[in-house]
């Protein structure tokens, strides 16, 4: 169910920082039309950390709705507190979505153990299928591959997004969780070679905004097409790069404005993009063929 080219979409808003429907409605369309394979809804990108628990279960309803089965829809719903991340499934199990992404607990710092016990609670509490998100570089927690293989035994914990970018987890975790458990990547610049060890989709930012590009190199690493794989990823290397000088999402906020697809909204303590970083995403935008 969850693989190829998967979005991690914006959440898009008004200057006010208030949520703009109808261009959430328009970038729905749009990923569909252009061969995203999945929508993540609310997650890091789509800055669930400053939505209040009604609009982030609106965007998610929004999105399913926008969606209209046409693709799957997978509902960032983690928290620090296994409390929330349990409220926060329920709600995207009733919204409609076909499944859930849980990040680490961030900031308390949980033991392996802890993480164990947090991602079976949710997983016991709603049933519906749900994939682990490890990004420490984030959370300032790493979910190591062990404790990764006892969760995957647990009949809804169907996957994983490993945004280490450390593509020697990809030989362990397929040797502690078994065929059927996807393997994701969260981190576009090692996505190429993440496929091709035998991962099976991308959670992608840079998909916001090159989505049939990202679709067509991912299609390419899973059929084994490494040369096709690496001459589309050549084109989108300095957006991988670039959407991350400064902090996720910012630079792929501005990019999407820049494109006409979203106004100039977000929410602090996030702030829109420097100006002394714009030409050169702009440049990396041209030479991949989007400006």
């Amino acid at each position: 169910m969850f693989q190829g080219s998967m979005v991690a979409l914006v959440t898009p808003m008004r200057e006010d920082g208030s949520v703009d429907e109808n261009s959430l409605r328009a970038l729905v369309n749009w990923h569909v039309e252009q061969g995203t394979d999945a929508i993540v809804a609310v997650g890091t990108t789509g800055e669930s950390a400053t939505l209040d628990e009604q609009e982030h279960c609106e965007v998610i309803r929004q999105v399913v709705s926008y969606t209209n089965k046409r693709v799957p829809v997978i509902a960032g719903t983690g928290a620090n507190s296994t409390t929330e991340a349990i409220q926060l499934t329920r709600c995207a199990k009733e919204a409609g979505a076909d499944g859930c992404l849980l990040v680490t607990p961030y900031y308390n710092k949980p033991t392996q153990e802890g993480l164990f016990q947090h991602f079976k609670a949710v997983a016991e509490a709603v049933d519906i299928p749900q994939l682990l998100y490890n990004v420490p570089g984030r959370t300032a927690c790493d979910m190591l591959p062990e404790t990764v293989g006892r969760l995957s035994a647990i009949k809804n914990i169907v996957g994983i997004k490993e945004a280490t970018g450390q593509l020697d987890r990809v030989a362990q975790l397929k040797a502690l969780c078994g065929g059927d458990f996807a393997l994701i990547t969260g981190d576009d610049a090692t996505s190429r070679e993440f496929i091709l060890l035998g991962g099976v989709g991308t959670i992608s930012v840079t998909a916001n905004i090159a989505p049939a590009a990202m679709h067509q190199m991912i299609t390419a690493a899973r059929n084994g097409d490494a040369d096709e794989a690496a001459r589309i990823d050549a084109t989108l290397a300095a957006l991988h790069r670039d959407l991350f000088l400064e902090s996720n999402p910012i630079p792929v906020k501005w990019a999407l404005a820049e494109m006409g697809l979203i106004p100039k909204g977000i929410r602090l303590p996030l702030t829109w993009f420097a100006e002394a970083y714009q030409a050169p995403l702009r440049q990396s935008m041209v030479a991949a063929g989007i400006l």
